[in-house]
């Protein structure tokens, strides 16, 4: 009945009748093949993935209302009233606002004035140590200007503009951060315009000096704290590096944070601006925020390498092993000796003494013989390609006899074979272990309970090298109060990432689940399922390797399967009508001999099965009508009744 409705249903569209032909070749299919409950299966998933983006979709809009509400709750954006249409305006750009800390801070740069930053500011005029004269120079461009795309009307910012290039950019702070007891934040914004392929957006806190000059500023000038991005083809990083001085030798090493639990690798190419803040506490603890989310945090005495305190004994550099010292586990028996009939020259096989030659060997007859068939190439020049010769084939009267050419007996394993004789191997008397030099107490261990005193920091400088361009830096902040550091980020990242957030869901529902795929990468393998496995299932079944469906097979196919179409059951009802009519008519009418004028009940019965057998003989007579080349159609002509 189901599919009966279905069919009522799609003729009463009156769709085409190939469409119509191909629903129900597919439904046929889908019926009959067993193999087809696998694509079943992957229709399921195909489904289940529908849904699986749908619940994406909804979160980020979710995200997108709540952060809108925040919005709403600041006074910043204007609620309309229940009942109310209000048409909706093209989105305006808001225009620049020089963000101020609420607070005198150590550092402060929004790039905001030209002037400023050429006052301020310091471009390197020295070469990179140690690296290739065509390239050491810091040569790399630096441009203060509005970025692409951007989000707020009349915003600058400091841009690295060259590839390939040493950049090197620097500026003293208002005043030298001493760490004192207070916490310190370093905050700015990066923005990758083209992505990042290779190269680093990591700011260098510079270690104060009496007297510093920055013209001279390169990769070996004293730094305090290194934080900030740095990517170079896989491995994406967010490092923070400090530099710490040992209080007995005055040797200074680095001490790198361990690596962040978090994935940051969309932070590189979303082409978005993000918020890096580092705090660095008196109580021997940092966090590293992106964005405001944590995505590293530890103690400065635990979760850095190599860690801050060495450790208080080492192996003795000056121990050496003794001459003496016998470190094998096990030794030749050195009272084991060589038996007498031990022969270490018998060789580990030999030929088979009881082989014989098989009988019908053939030791006259080649195993390969020139091919009589082959022919010379007309091409062929004996003085160019030197004599011709048959190539060579199997010899045709080797294939009927156990062998051909000259027999040899087959070898096997030698009895009297015993190899190398060596003593058997015994515990060592003399062991002794294996040797480690000696632990001593270490000369230049020392306990620092207190790493965040670190070198006073007195500059702020970017010393880079990148294979990508417009790499975008902005509101740089240096201050003891995190809150600060917030009110600071509201007042300019906040305003900017909303603006980016919108312009990008205006873009479509691509880039809403792009946008989507960069927070959650699991739904790279959804968007894959529900695109593609549909597109493969069609292809498979409305285009199988016999080509297009064609209405010939369709009508082959109801052949086999005894199915009817829509047309044919309207065709039987007319044709059974008239039948029918046609036999009361034979039946009823009179005959010339007196004997037609009644008629039996069997001669009903055997009229009813000659007319049964006259519609199959009617349908295999249609068949032909349409196989024969003749446009002409013959009437439909029944069997004659049985008198």
């Amino acid at each position: 009945m189901r599919t009966h409705h279905v069919r009522t249903v799609v003729c009463s569209w009156r769709l085409p009748q190939k469409i119509l032909d191909s629903v129900i070749l597919l439904k046929t299919v889908f019926q009959d093949n067993l193999r087809m409950r696998f694509w079943r299966v992957l229709l399921l998933l195909s489904i289940v993935g529908l849904v699986l983006v749908s619940v994406a979709k909804c979160d980020a809009k979710v995200d997108d209302e709540d952060e809108e509400e925040e919005d709403e709750e600041d006074g910043q954006v204007e609620v309309e009233d229940e009942g109310i249409e209000v048409e909706q305006q093209p989105r305006q750009k808001p225009r620049y606002q020089r963000p101020v800390p609420k607070k005198p801070v150590f550092f402060h740069e929004p790039f905001d004035s030209l002037d400023s930053f050429a006052k301020k500011w310091v471009f390197s005029e020295t070469k990179k140590d140690g690296a290739d004269e065509t390239i050491a120079k810091y040569d790399g461009k630096w441009v203060v200007e509005e970025p692409k795309s951007n989000p707020i009307e009349g915003d600058l910012g400091l841009i690295l503009k060259s590839k390939a290039k040493h950049h090197a950019v620097s500026s003293l702070m208002n005043k030298a951060f001493d760490f004192s007891g207070k916490p310190f934040v370093m905050q700015y914004e990066v923005r990758f315009q083209n992505g990042m392929d290779c190269g680093g957006a990591y700011v260098k806190l510079l270690s104060h000096e009496p007297k510093m000059d920055l013209k001279k500023f390169n990769d070996k000038t004293p730094y305090t704290i290194m934080f900030g991005p740095d990517k170079c083809g896989m491995d994406s990083k967010m490092h923070f590096i400090f530099r710490h001085k040992n209080p007995k030798t005055g040797e200074i090493e680095e001490k790198h944070a361990k690596k962040p639990t978090a994935n940051i690798d969309s932070y590189f190419t979303d082409r978005k601006t993000h918020l890096y803040t580092l705090v660095v506490n008196p109580d021997q603890t940092f966090e590293m925020l992106i964005d405001n989310g944590l995505v590293n945090k530890g103690s400065l005495l635990t979760d850095f390498s190599p860690p801050v305190n060495p450790p208080k004994e080492i192996e003795d550099p000056n121990d050496k092993k003794p001459a003496d010292w016998d470190n094998r586990e096990k030794i030749p028996d050195p009272d084991s000796t060589k038996p007498e009939d031990w022969d270490e020259d018998q060789p580990a096989t030999i030929v088979d003494p009881d082989a014989t030659q098989p009988e019908g060997w053939l030791e006259d007859e080649p195993r390969l013989v020139p091919d009589p068939e082959a022919t010379k190439p007309e091409d062929w020049d004996d003085e160019m390609d030197g004599e011709w010769e048959a190539p060579l084939i199997d010899n045709p009267k080797c294939k009927e006899a156990p062998g051909c050419g000259e027999w040899e007996p087959p070898t096997i394993p030698n009895p009297k074979h015993r190899g190398k004789w060596s003593a058997p191997m015994i515990d060592n008397p003399n062991y002794k272990g294996v040797w480690k030099p000696r632990t001593i107490e270490n000369p230049a261990y020392f306990e620092d309970s207190e790493p965040y005193k670190m070198t006073p920091i007195g500059a702020l400088g970017l010393e880079l090298w990148s294979m990508s361009d417009e790499i975008l830096f902005d509101n740089f902040i240096m201050t003891d109060d995190l809150e600060v550091a917030k009110e600071f980020a509201a007042a300019s990242w906040d305003i900017k990432s909303n603006e980016e957030r919108a312009a990008s869901s205006a873009g479509g529902i691509w880039q809403t689940l792009m946008s989507a795929a960069e927070q959650r990468q699991w739904l790279w393998a959804v968007y894959v399922v529900v695109l593609l496995l549909p597109i493969v299932l069609l292809s498979i079944c409305l285009c199988p390797k016999s080509g297009p469906i064609k209405p010939e097979d369709v009508s082959a196919r109801r052949k086999k399967t005894d199915e009817a179409s829509p047309d044919d059951e309207e065709e039987e009802e007319e044709e059974k009508k008239k039948d029918k009519e046609a036999k009361k008519a034979d039946v009823g009418a009179g005959g010339d001999g007196e004997g037609d004028s009644k008629v039996t009940q069997a001669d009903l019965e055997a009229t009813e099965d000659d007319v049964d057998e006259g519609e199959e003989a009617d349908a295999e007579e249609d068949e032909d009508a349409k196989k024969s080349p003749s446009p002409k159609k013959s009437p439909r002509r029944r069997k004659a009744r049985k008198e």
